[in-house]
């Protein structure tokens, strides 16, 4: 029966360590990129990113280039215009419509993520034109009123394994808080079925550390994997910088989580050294034969 609940202890913590990087990604696809407000709060800051910055310069200058024609002026007016867009972009005006653009954007993936329509999903940058328009002319800039302000989709996400994607996210929305709290239960199980406790909670630790660094794992492989979908007209330096402000809390959570697991596994080590050492018969101390007159 000892044995058996060893085995027991010793398959839950197993299970532990896979869970673990599941929980965070189940609680990450759900308060996260499953709320508006969160979305757009953590997209908000990369208004200020100078790669972003540059990114939504060129797409805005080459759009609005296109649909007009400056003559032989058109290679000095594009260079101004990019220069006027980019200078625009560190306005509050630009970090409103940069909101506005990834409030409608989250609205995209969101749907897309759950419901079966189409492979890909863009984002319009038309208000941050329309806000770029008003800058410009307001500052006098020239051929700023020809700048048509039209919808510009940009392929945020464009891959045939989105159908894999809607499967995955959708399974992790439903999962939500619950896989974390089962996996805390698992764990709480684990130590209690072990017949050692102290080695128990090594365990426990060492499967903690393990979770967080496939969850660190899992991270740098989606990062791969989400540039090399992206269509070829997609500033890749860019892509990657939204990727990392997505992930930043499963980041954040991989450190922690492999942090606590080594806290535990080194601590409960410590506990159990000393244990020994308490319970260990200090041999250095010679056996107590009595008074000499009763030897």
């Amino acid at each position: 029966m000892r044995s058996f609940l060893s085995a027991a202890s010793a398959v839950l913590l197993v299970l532990v360590a896979l869970l673990t990087p599941l929980s965070a990604l189940a609680v990450w696809a759900d308060r996260e990129m499953g709320d508006t407000e969160s979305y757009v709060a953590t997209m908000a800051p990369l208004a200020a990113d100078p790669a972003v910055q540059h990114a939504v310069a060129d797409r805005i200058t080459d759009e609005a280039m296109a649909k007009f024609d400056a003559g032989p002026f058109h290679e000095g007016v594009r260079n101004l215009l990019h220069e006027a867009v980019f200078s625009f972009s560190g306005t509050d005006a630009y970090e409103t419509a940069w909101n506005t653009v990834n409030r409608a954007a989250h609205t995209a993936v969101e749907q897309a993520l759950t419901s079966d329509n189409g492979d890909s999903v863009s984002m319009d940058l038309g208000p941050v034109i329309a806000q770029v328009k008003q800058q410009l002319s307001d500052e006098g800039v020239p051929f700023a009123d020809h700048v048509p302000v039209e919808s510009t989709p940009v392929t945020i996400l464009e891959s045939d394994k989105l159908g894999l994607a809607r499967e995955v996210f959708d399974g992790l929305q439903i999962a939500g808080v619950w896989l974390p709290v089962s996996t805390l239960l698992l764990a709480v199980a684990a130590v209690l079925l072990a017949a050692r406790r102290v080695r128990a909670l090594i365990g426990l630790g060492l499967a903690l550390a393990a979770g967080g660094a496939l969850l660190r794992l899992a991270v740098t492989i989606g990062h791969g994997l989400a540039l090399d979908d992206l269509p070829p007209d997609v500033d890749r330096a860019a892509a990657g910088t939204v990727y990392d402000a997505l992930t930043e809390t499963l980041g954040t959570a991989s450190w922690w989580v492999t942090g606590v697991g080594v806290g535990i596994a080194v601590g409960a080590w410590g506990v159990g050294r000393w244990r020994e050492g308490a319970l260990r018969p200090n041999r250095s101390r010679p056996p107590n034969t009595g008074p000499v007159c009763c030897r």
